[in-house]
């Protein structure tokens, strides 16, 4: 290495963390086409980083494209390739389709033929993106992959740290909770210490043409907003009847097809309520015997929790770094994270939360944060059940 470089490389580190100059810094751009990931780009773009942008087709864009607030609809690859022309750096459609379908589209039907409640989203990112996609970065000769999610990578002690974003009404740190120590070492999030207005305001002024496009909102699969429809198409015998069922065992009627409900759920059981008694919600689903369990409210309080593949991103093995230890948890997306405990129980992996909670649904993610530094990430499992 020349004095010049040595010199740059011990005083200097660019806004990604490498010890170069951003022209010498190669850097992939996940694109769906919205404002977060366009911002990324040009943002990159305009330090003077190489960058590349990539774009996934993921599904039949021809139903899609009539949603605008679904993502990576064909409407969205249009804008992104305008996005990557305005900035002058290389953009490029990869036709995912396949693996998309099998990682993720069929993952969510046999979810809710399971009576559990997929998170496609996540599912997404733990395979078609952050697998496969950062690997053909890396085959690119990328020295990272930046995505326009609102989540932090922080420098720890010991190596990259997965934080909550600034905006904590934009956080999707529920989201990546799979996001393996390999991965976060190759990944940056530049928007994660924005609010969204600002994000929204560079957006205006870079001058980009997706500045005012609303935020998808939706599953991006699901062109109708009806999820059924495509888990019919997908499984025909989801639409199975079966038996509407109090807990107290009985049968108050029947439904057609267990994938229509979700714990906690109150409305579409389309059966009375009766005169003086309590509102009835679904309490389990047993997808075996096709039967949907309704009780009242106060019977969807839960405080333990069990768990399956489990993702670590703090120091050691996660069974000896938490049994026993005083963490937070969020069981939902949109719910704050709340005081618990993890303990290792024989073979079962046991979360106890401090005060018991409703709708906690197998197929949804329990979400691992620190207790002594609430933003950072610890990683998180996928809820099997809970009592």
């Amino acid at each position: 290495m020349s004095d010049t470089k040595t010199k740059y490389a011990a005083e200097n580190l660019n806004s990604l963390g490498f010890a170069k100059p951003e022209r010498d810094t190669r850097v992939v751009v996940a694109m769906s086409g919205g404002v977060d990931s366009s911002v990324c780009a040009a943002m990159l773009a305009r330090e003077g980083y190489e960058v590349i942008g990539i774009t996934l087709q993921l599904y039949d864009h021809g139903a899609a494209i009539q949603k605008a607030k679904a993502c990576c609809s064909g409407q969205d690859i249009y804008d992104a390739k305008r996005v990557a022309e305005m900035c002058g750096f290389p953009h490029y459609v990869l036709d995912y389709e396949s693996k998309f379908s099998d990682a993720v589209m069929d993952d969510f039907a046999d979810t809710y033929l399971k009576g559990a409640t997929p998170i496609p989203c996540v599912r997404c990112n733990q395979t078609v993106k952050f697998r496969d996609l950062l690997q053909v970065a890396k085959d690119l000769g990328a020295d990272a992959m930046a995505t326009g999610h609102y989540v932090r990578r922080e420098n720890g002690e010991l190596g990259a740290e997965l934080h909550r974003a600034v905006d904590m009404a934009k956080d999707q740190s529920y989201f990546l909770f799979t996001t393996t120590q390999e991965q976060l070492d190759f990944l940056r999030f530049p928007l994660g210490g924005f609010d969204k207005s600002e994000t929204r305001a560079l957006a205006v002024e870079l001058g980009l043409s997706v500045a005012a496009k609303p935020d998808s909102q939706d599953i991006c699969f699901v062109p109708t907003g009806k999820y059924t429809d495509v888990i019919k198409k997908l499984r025909p015998d989801a639409a199975d009847p079966g038996e509407i069922v109090h807990v107290d065992g009985t049968v108050l009627g029947t439904h057609a097809g267990i994938m229509h409900f979700t714990i906690g759920q109150r409305r579409g059981l389309n059966i009375p309520d009766g005169s003086g008694q309590d509102p009835l919600y679904v309490l389990r689903l047993d997808a075996a015997k096709k039967k949907v369990i309704v009780g009242p409210r106060k019977q969807l309080k839960k405080n333990r929790i069990y768990l399956k593949d489990i993702n670590w991103l703090g120091a050691g093995h996660f069974e000896q770094a938490l049994d026993g230890r005083n963490i937070l948890v969020k069981t939902r997306s949109m719910r704050p994270p709340v005081p618990a405990k993890f303990t290792a129980v024989g073979n079962e992996i046991v979360v106890d939360l401090a005060e018991p909670e409703e709708g906690i649904a197998p197929g949804q993610a329990c979400v691992f944060y620190d207790a002594d530094m609430p933003s950072r990430v610890l990683g998180g499992g996928w809820i099997v059940s809970a009592e």
